[in-house]
């Protein structure tokens, strides 16, 4: 509570007149949600101080009036609001000519004070109306806040038009498609992967010269949508979509996706995804649905669409087919309860249930196992191997269905029966199961369907069971074949059950007539792409994948019972002479077109002299990754030949996760080359890894460790957790457990971390083989590192000063230039091309932490700190500094820019430009840093190498035991050196050393003078072979046992190594088949360990 303000008020003998504000109103004598953490600065007169708590920043005024003091408490961000609205209402008097009654005197109030961080309203931002230019605060605030940093540059990056590709530009295109999320969801932390990747190239490609398109597209999720939708109105209305009808059901759903639909934009843009939104799509709009027709009615045409009676996975709750990515298959050892829609209690599986099925003939029986015993209901035939002789004596003979008294043939199969499992004997159900779908086409048997889409028992399945849930009649026909005396028993049994993912019920194989892409044509030209080079992945081994499953590719269902979607383009004629005028019933009556007056043609050219009855079209809906499939032409105006499709097809990279390698990837390549012209949709396949929680699991709604982008970038609380978790549709069990889980990984919520690091951090995971634990510390370290760009760039402002202005480019002389600078220009050099390397090669993460390298380990921990002196006084190479310091501030944001948008764009905006240089609107739209061969040092950066190598060694004696009173003090040190040119380079670095190890001074002696009489009470560390360093210690008292205690230790740590590298140079064939380079390598090492061991001895003795 804030108790803590009114006790430290009272213990100064301050009385409080009043605590009060706008939005933020506290009453510190009663209770209230703020908690006192820490407070800023002393109680000053006419002053303002910050309290940080835990809900918000509050801003406290205070005011002393005679003895008494008052306090005022507001909102921070409220408070800057006012304090701005009334800096402008000043300066509209000023203008009036009332400057010197009614203007804000800040200066003499700085001057007065003598701080100027007294004023708080010079460090926030003004507001910056929609779509303009962000306006900055006088001063740069002292710490980085993402959401102030991130605030307003999006929509003026999109107003000024900088993410808009244009198609007639000569310029090379660079053109990605977004995989097209689903309209009516929420981007979850995979998308954000996903995002990060696609805008970190397109961002490095635009920058580099080209025409860079990326094109946002979204998915109407025909199966999603629909069960969300009609889940949404059971609840609001109780009534189901048939109870609407089509028509109104479709309405209600356009209406859904048009008020939640948005929400996914909104993230992009939080994202900072420089989408083109000019040529936004979306599946079901007029130009891709004209795309889907276009396609299908070609693909008919070619004979590679048909329609067929096959098997297909049936998903009875929402009475539909299944494509393959949408059945979730699950192990299970034995007896496993499984909840399953429609049923109030959980379905027993695992079970391996044996029956008998008496012989025609009388006086035997063949017994067989099934883990569906209701399926036996549509046993057609029992298969026994050829080669069993227990039952060669009833080849081609029959048995009889104890219900249904069907003659069962016993057949011999020997692809479908192994006889050294169970009985050796096989139920065959030709219309509920894939394998013996295969035997009853081998065998021309019957093909009984006993089940209703629902997934009842139908007329097929006998009186006795006809109406019965098919789990309900499983126990049913137990029940009946025991009162037969045909039950044998059941016991556990490992199997294997698919689960839709959207409903959870369990995928029920079933005989439909369906629609079917013909796909081994097709997928041997993806094949040979793939084998000529012409489609390349990355990372490579994917390509093993990709062959695996085209070389086993079956023919495509795209046939969905559902309303929401793209309608098939498909009319069935229904001729007043057919006998059976049931739609469907002759699969000759179909016609393929564009729309029905097409149709109507078609039909009086195909049945000329017939009169047509009716002429229907085909109430289904085509699979959705039908129309993702042609993502790539129709984001470009495909069919019609669009300036966009000449320019940019085909385009450039598919970024996505490698579990749709197939459902998606393999589909749109098919497609685009039979379509698109014969060429590839794409030159590169990108396949990010899958991302899973911080242990390696993956990510549910059940275990409560999703993350939701949005609740990283903004941060939430625990409680605000388990808020998303109680809308959810989890059932009240799971909820605990999920519960539990966010409270064991986010005790304490997420904090706020903003894009940029949430970008960065999901960049630099990509390095992980095929999966990420995503941890979201790493993203609050890299918000931290925000935190050290923004102190680097205010330093750098601090020195260069309101007036600096750069030099021009070419008038650079690096030669010129300390030392530090000319190492920090060649390192910069080094890391821009590696960057580069990296990025072309599709290394993200090394590219990442490349610049991430540079920006911590070189330009902050080290030049920063060893340029300061040159900033004291009238230093000569101070304009050298502010040279170099400006340079690399300016190319390392360039840099970054591709992997954090918003802070480079920030601090790149508040830095000046070189003379008679025209500045580039924004930093997205700058050139991406090159190499500049004037700047590559390869002499300096191997002498700084040794001068850091220096540093680190003095900070470690620094940081011993024995001088941990003295380690902030400047302390003397020598450097012994084995060479003349040792000497030199010490020498020439001296002010770096002294700088960067906090030295009072440092005298450089070579070996073999008499330094002993000076050196007095030291410490001593080895550089290298040849340069020792010591630290004078006058004063401090050294335990020379402890000393000696670390020596033998170093000497210990020396020996194995030294033992390890020559049993490495005794191994046989050493001498015959190692390359000399690496001898001579080997050789040098060892002679560098010789030469510590021996330095350490001589320490010891």
């Amino acid at each position: 509570m804030l108790q803590g303000l009114y006790d430290l008020v009272l213990r100064r003998n301050i009385q409080i007149l009043d605590l009060s504000g706008q939005e933020g109103f506290v009453d510190v004598t009663g209770s209230n949600p703020y908690k006192l953490i820490s407070i800023g600065g002393g109680f000053k007169a006419n002053s303002s101080i910050v309290v940080t708590t835990t809900r918000e920043v509050l801003l406290v005024e205070s005011t002393t009036v005679g003895k008494n003091r008052s306090f005022h408490i507001y909102n921070k961000d409220q408070k800057a609001r006012e304090k701005d609205r009334k800096k402008q209402r000043a300066l509209e008097k000023a203008k009036l000519g009332e400057e010197g009654k009614t203007s804000p005197r800040k200066s003499s109030s700085k001057k007065k004070n003598g701080n100027e961080e007294d004023n708080l309203c010079d460090f926030v931002n003004p507001e910056t109306p929609l779509g303009e230019k962000k306006r900055f605060s006088s001063l740069m605030p002292k710490q980085y806040s993402p959401c102030t940093v991130e605030k307003s540059w999006y929509e003026w990056w999109e107003k000024s038009e900088f993410f808009k590709a244009d198609a007639k530009r000569s310029k090379p295109k660079f053109v990605i498609v977004l995989p097209p999320p689903n309209v009516t969801g929420a981007l979850h932390i995979g998308h954000a992967l996903t995002c990060a990747i696609q805008d970190t190239l397109i961002r490095w490609k635009r920058m580099s010269g080209f025409e860079a398109l990326w094109v946002p597209g979204f998915d109407h999720a025909g199966i999603a949508t629909e069960q969300v939708v009609a889940n949404h109105l059971w609840h609001e209305t109780g009534m189901t979509r048939h109870d609407f009808g089509r028509e109104e059901f479709l309405n209600q759903v356009w209406k859904w996706k048009n008020e939640y639909g948005g929400k996914i934009q909104a993230q992009l843009r939080r994202l900072g995804s420089s989408l083109d939104w000019s040529r936004e799509c979306f599946t079901l709009d007029e130009q891709r649905s004209k795309a889907v027709t276009e396609a299908f009615v070609r693909l008919h045409k070619e004979g590679l669409i048909y329609r067929a009676n096959r098997l297909v996975n049936w998903d009875c709750h929402l009475a539909t087919a299944l494509s393959d990515r949408e059945v979730e298959h699950v192990d299970i050892k034995g007896r496993t309860p499984i909840k399953v829609p429609g049923y109030d209690q959980p379905v027993d599986f695992g079970l391996l249930t044996s029956f008998a099925y008496p012989l025609e003939r009388g006086g035997g029986e063949l017994i067989v196992a099934t883990t569906r015993v209701e399926t036996m209901l549509g046993d057609t035939a029992i298969a026994v191997h050829p080669a069993d002789a227990r039952y060669k004596h009833l080849h081609g003979q029959f048995a009889v269905h104890p219900f249904s008294g069907l003659k069962l043939p016993i057949i011999c199969d020997e692809k479908l029966v192994d006889p050294s499992l169970g009985t050796g004997c096989v139920k065959i159900t030709p219309a509920h199961d894939p394998k013996d779908f295969d035997a009853g086409k081998r065998h021309n048997l019957k093909f009984i369907n006993i089940l209703t889409d629902d997934g009842r028992i139908n007329a097929n399945g006998g009186p006795e069971f006809s109406g019965m849930p098919r789990f309900t009649a499983r126990k049913a026909v137990v029940e009946a074949l025991q009162r037969k005396g045909l039950y044998r028993g059941e016991h556990n049994h490992e199997m294997r059950i698919g689960l839709c993912s959207r409903s959870s019920d369990v995928a029920e194989p079933m005989i439909k007539p369906q629609w079917y892409v013909s796909c081994s044509d097709m997928a041997k030209e993806a094949l040979d792409v793939a084998a000529d080079g012409k489609l390349q992945f990355i990372p490579e081994h994917y390509s093993a994948e990709w062959r695996r499953w085209l070389e086993n590719i079956c023919d495509w269902c795209v046939s969905r019972q559902l309303w929401w979607g793209h309608r098939i383009p498909a009319w069935y004629a229904t001729l007043e002479e057919d006998q059976l005028q049931e739609v469907g019933a002759y699969n000759d009556h179909w016609l393929v077109a564009r729309n029905e007056e097409e149709a109507r043609q078609e039909a009086a050219l195909k049945f000329a002299g017939k009169k047509l009855s009716e002429l229907s079209q085909d109430p289904d809906v085509l699979d959705t990754w039908f129309s993702s499939g042609l993502s790539p032409l129709s984001a470009l105006g495909w069919p019609d030949e669009t300036e966009d499709f000449k320019a940019f097809y085909p385009t450039s990279v598919l970024e996505t996760g490698h579990d749709i390698l197939f459902f998606w990837v393999a589909r749109m390549v098919m497609l685009g080359k039979k379509l698109g012209g014969g060429d590839v949709p794409f030159r590169k396949v990108f396949l990010h890894p899958m991302i899973r929680d911080a242990h390696g699991r993956k990510m549910s709604k059940s275990l409560g460790n999703g993350i939701d982008p949005l609740e990283v970038i903004n941060g939430v609380t625990l409680a605000g957790l388990h808020t998303r978790l109680e809308k959810s549709n989890l059932d009240p069990r799971e909820l605990v457990v999920a519960k539990k889980g966010q409270v064991k990984d986010f005790p304490k919520g997420i904090p706020e971390c903003g894009s940029d690091a949430l970008r960065f951090a999901l960049v630099s995971y990509t390095a992980q083989s095929d999966k990420i634990n995503m941890d979201v510390l790493r993203v609050v370290g890299y918000r931290q590192w925000c935190n050290k760009l923004w102190n680097a760039d205010r330093f750098a402002m601090m020195k260069l000063g309101d007036d600096y202005t750069p030099p021009p480019l070419h008038t650079l002389s690096p030669e010129i230039m300390p030392l530090s600078c000319q190492w920090i220009l060649s390192v910069l050099n080094k890391a821009v091309s590696k960057t580069v390397d990296s990025l072309n090669a599709f290394e993200l993460s090394d590219a990442a932490n490349t610049v991430y390298s540079w920006w911590q380990y070189q330009f902050c921990d080290v030049f920063i700190e060893a340029i300061k002196p040159y900033f004291f006084a009238e230093n000569p190479y101070r304009t050298h500094a502010q040279a170099a310091l400006w340079m690399c501030l300016e190319a390392g944001l360039r840099l970054l820019h591709p992997f954090m948008p918003f802070v480079t764009e920030e601090l790149w905006q508040r830095l000046s430009s070189p003379q008679d240089c025209e500045r580039k609107a924004s930093i997205m739209i700058c050139d991406y840093p090159s190499p500049i061969e004037a700047w590559t040092n390869e002499k300096v950066e191997a002498e700084m190498e040794m001068v850091l190598a220096t540093v680190k060694t003095l900070r470690t004696l620094r940081a011993a035991e024995t001088l941990e009173r003295r380690r902030n003090e400047k302390l003397h040190a020598f450097a012994l050196c084995g060479n003349a040119l040792t000497v030199k380079t010490v020498l020439s670095y001296e002010l770096e050393i002294k700088t960067l190890a906090n030295l009072l001074s440092l005298e450089v002696v070579l070996k073999g003078e008499d330094i002993a009489a000076q050196l007095g009470s030291v410490v001593v560390e080895m550089v290298n072979e040849n340069l020792k360093v010591y630290l004078k210690v006058d004063g401090t008292a050294m335990n020379a046992e402890v000393e000696r205690e670390k020596i033998r230790n170093k000497m210990e740590e020396i020996q194995k190594q030294k033992d390890k590298l020559e049993k490495v140079m005794r191994v046989n064939g050493y001498e015959e088949k190692v390359p000399a380079n690496i001898k001579e390598d080997n050789w040098r090492k060892l002679a560098k360990l010789l030469e510590e061991f021996q330095f350490l001895n001589d320490r010891i003795e």
